[in-house]
């Protein structure tokens, strides 16, 4: 089944209605939905969802949900306590119907500077600082280095990350939050991932086959992603409760309101599959993905990233200067891994080389967009093009902006590795380009809806 110009335009136009549109076929292609664990009470985190894991070439892996999506929105004038009230009703009937696992349906509620300007009396009083950075915890989204000068920083009120692998759940969710008549929706981003872990082709092979985007047939059969490696290793994502604000102490919560809260940034990314597959080979792929040296077998989709298997500072630098180039985990191992065991507050032991991101990115065929309220800013078109969603949760924006200018060559100390932007020699930066951005701050469930409202 391939999707036609028209069958795509009207999978668009239903996802501003709110209809399944051309995700169907991730059930009707999926074959089949991973077996979940039962779980208990809902977690006082928003963003965290407890995922069942799997053994993929030997290493343990994360099976991220079949669905996800994100619902961006701004505020049109509004009494805040009284859609406060009205949020959190919508989100208690869906907490009623979902257990909170992708059996059932992950709801988290992330709230942009423009909201926290509503608030600025309680927001200069309550909202975390970063003590590492010396900065607010919330920052204004920015552009990086190897970023287009079009990529465009996004000013939403509030956005909607719901995760199942049922997407009537989802299609619920969505026709809720559209009812709230307070909420002008800019955006909706669907997307899908599912590893072959099993040996059958791969969700993402078969949608981008279907889709016909340029290089689909490129993409390795099993492969979790578009591009080819296992991106969900258990020792890669941080740990349950290790993005909250809390757990590392980079945070002062003044007062408390935000404990168990984190930060999110959310970015749309083309990706050109074509350069990825006929550009690099294999072992370029690998030293592109991972780092000069990585050793892999031929077609080896699960590279093990272990803490041992951690580059530091000094690591990067020479294998730099000995290569002329760096691979993507390898450049961010100094920023997104713990440098030095740490003790959370709750007694949990971190050890040297834990990965701190959680990141819960998703393939998409939107192009940016399944839905855009904004068409012309977004350039966005009816045809599918392979992407994805960018989700990542860390303590801090900062901790977040010190991991991506990291992938630009940039080293903890502030020394940048001496590389043209967007040169093979830069990681990934070379076959992706990211077309939107902003940053959040996600509340703890207790302040979901509308935070500081109250106050």
């Amino acid at each position: 089944m391939r999707f036609t110009r028209r069958r795509f335009l009207g999978g668009a136009a239903a996802a501003a209605r709110g209809g399944a549109g051309v995700y169907e076929l991730v059930d009707t292609l999926g074959g089949g939905r991973p077996s979940r664990a039962a779980v208990g009470d809902r977690p006082p985190e928003q963003h965290v969802l407890d995922l069942s894991t799997t053994q993929s070439e030997g290493v343990e892996v994360v099976v991220p949900p079949l669905h996800s999506e994100v619902i961006t929105a701004t505020l049109q004038d509004v009494d805040l306590r009284k859609a406060q009230a009205e949020l959190e009703d919508v989100l208690s009937q869906l907490d009623e119907k979902y257990e909170a696992s992708p059996a059932g349906l992950g709801v988290t509620v992330a709230w942009g500077l423009p909201y926290f300007d509503r608030v600025r009396g309680a927001a200069d009083r309550h909202l975390p600082h970063d003590r590492r950075a010396q900065k607010p915890v919330l920052l204004p989204t920015r552009r990086f280095p190897s970023d287009p000068a079009a990529t465009i920083l996004e000013a939403n009120d509030v956005a909607f990350f719901l995760r199942s692998d049922f997407a009537e759940h989802i299609d619920d969710a969505r026709r809720l939050i559209f009812d709230l008549d307070f909420l002008h929706v800019t955006s909706v981003r669907r997307g899908f991932a599912g590893g072959g872990f099993d040996g059958k082709q791969s969700l993402p092979k078969k949608l981008a086959l279907a889709a016909g985007v340029p290089g689909a047939d490129l993409i390795p059969d099993t492969s979790e992603l578009f591009l080819g490696f296992t991106s969900t290793q258990k020792a890669g994502l941080g740990p349950r409760l290790i993005a909250n604000h809390e757990t590392l102490g980079y945070v002062d919560l003044r007062g408390g309101y935000f404990h168990g809260g984190t930060h999110m940034h959310l970015s749309h990314i083309s990706e050109d599959l074509e350069a990825w597959y006929l550009n690099f080979d294999f072992g370029e792929r690998v030293l592109t993905a991972f780092a000069p040296g990585q050793k892999a077998r031929p077609d080896q989709q699960t590279v093990p990233q272990t803490p041992k298997d951690v580059q530091d500072v000094a690591q990067l630098d020479g294998t730099f200067r000995r290569t002329g180039r760096f691979g993507h985990s390898g450049s961010i191992q100094p920023t997104s891994r713990l440098q030095q065991d740490h003790v959370g507050p709750d007694g949990t032991v971190y050890p040297k080389g834990t990965a701190i991101p959680q990141r819960a990115d998703f393939n998409t065929l939107d192009n940016p967009f399944a839905f855009s309220a904004h068409q012309a800013r977004d350039n966005w078109s009816s045809e599918p093009a392979a992407g994805v969603h960018f989700v990542i949760f860390n303590p801090t924006g900062d901790d977040f902006e010190r991991n991506r200018l990291a992938m630009d060559g940039v080293l903890p100390d502030g020394r940048k590795l001496d590389v043209p932007q967007r040169s093979r020699a830069q990681g990934f930066n070379s076959v992706l380009t990211t077309t939107h951005r902003q940053n959040f701050l996600v509340p703890p469930r207790r302040h979901r809806s509308f935070p500081l409202a109250e106050l």
